[in-house]
């Protein structure tokens, strides 16, 4: 069997199982990405979540000395939500961006992957194969873009003709030298929404991205969240698409092809407060199969103490203060008795008086006093309205 046959059976096969996109490049180095990636290197714009390794991350024969070609698999997810729970005033709820709605995507696509391996396999049993998720070395958006299935765009996402940017990458690296596909010739043009709509100024420009500004980037850290980033963070719990969302390539691009990726609202958009004491169990068991819970609950507690500081929700006041007292995690601790603050108020004050007589932890102390300084200017502010 030729390989043009071959791939063309590939083709036709991915179709039965799910895959949306698929398409073929060589594996020659990614010359240019490798220069673009040693300037993040030298900017310090990268997450620290990638492999740090830039030869490994440009270069798959460094990854699989067999390799000949690669093949590039998108599955388009969902943008919007078919039912919106309510967000009211005594149950405010936070918000996973829509890349993490349904079921884990590295898990759904890893599984097209292992069954189109099977399939190659079955053809050409010596074939040796590598695929990845998301987590290999490898850049699922260079690899897709160079096998002709979209193009980069300003917003640094792979933006498809027929789906945008709302898909899901992954690759497989092979021996098998199958003939590659073409580049898409499309480009952003003029438009800079993107990079205007970013809340923090993460897109540097169009196509250079400073991950550690960037929302998506900072809802997954585990540490005391920049003070400057707090208010811009609203209520998302994971993620950030806003650089999506503002795309006119995306406008009206919203697929439910994949039973998988069928968000559950109660999910999406959870209530916070229950976020504040749930137990591992209860989280592994309630978010385990989301990709927003890759990092534990840790980053989602924090967010969500932030979320409830943002809707300056009195009704979570003494979840908050007893967060504060009680828990024995300082940047929990910590990132409460700052929300304590915005919510402000005389009950808010004394809790935080109280605690900074007791807490030992150098940096929640100083969330005490951040807090504090919060609480008392508010009250200072709210008064002559109230004489």
């Amino acid at each position: 069997m030729s390989l043009n046959m071959l791939k063309q059976e590939i083709i036709e096969y991915s179709k039965t199982i799910g895959i949306d996109k698929i398409g073929f490049t060589t594996a020659d180095p990614f010359v240019e990405l490798k220069e673009r990636l040693r300037t993040q290197q030298q900017l310090n714009y990268q997450s620290g979540f990638e492999e740090q390794d830039v030869d490994k991350r440009t270069d798959p024969k460094l990854i699989m000395p067999e390799a000949k070609s690669i093949i590039s698999i998108a599955l388009a997810y969902p943008s919007r939500l078919k039912k919106t729970p309510k967000n009211e005033k005594q149950n405010r709820r936070g918000l996973f961006a829509s890349v993490s709605w349904g079921r884990d995507y590295h898990v759904v696509l890893r599984e097209r992957l292992i069954k189109l391996e099977a399939f190659i396999k079955e053809r050409v049993p010596l074939a040796v194969t590598k695929s990845m998720v998301d987590t290999g070395e490898l850049s699922d958006r260079a690899v897709a873009e160079r096998a002709g299935l979209g193009f980069v765009g300003k917003n640094c996402s792979l933006i498809t003709p027929e789906f945008g940017s709302y898909v899901y990458l992954g690759e497989m690296i092979t021996s098998l030298p199958f003939p590659p596909d073409e580049p898409i010739l499309d480009s952003c043009g003029s438009c800079n929404k993107c990079v205007e709509a970013c809340p923090t100024g993460a897109l540097v420009q169009g196509g250079q991205l400073n991950a550690k500004k960037c929302l998506a980037y900072l809802t997954q850290t585990k540490d005391f969240l920049p003070d400057q980033y707090r208010d811009t963070l609203g209520n998302r719990l994971y993620g950030m698409d806003k650089c999506q969302i503002v795309c006119p390539r995306n406008q009206n691009k919203n697929f439910y092809l994949h039973e998988e990726f069928e968000p559950n609202p109660e999910l999406a958009m959870p209530p916070l407060k229950p976020l504040l004491k749930i137990s591992n169990r209860k989280f592994k068991e309630t978010f385990g199969t989301v990709s927003g819970s890759w990092r534990g609950k840790k980053p989602i507690q924090r967010n969500a103490i932030i979320a409830l500081a943002y809707f300056k929700d009195e009704t979570a006041l003494d979840d908050l203060i007893d967060v504060m007292k009680t828990d024995p995690r300082p940047v929990i601790r910590g990132t409460a008795a700052w929300a304590i603050g915005k919510i402000g108020g005389q009950k808010a004050i004394l809790a935080l008086k109280t605690m900074e007589t007791v807490e030992n932890d150098e940096e929640v102390l100083q969330e005490i006093k951040k807090g504090l300084a919060i609480a008392k200017n508010k009250l200072t502010k709210e008064s002559p309205s109230r004489s």
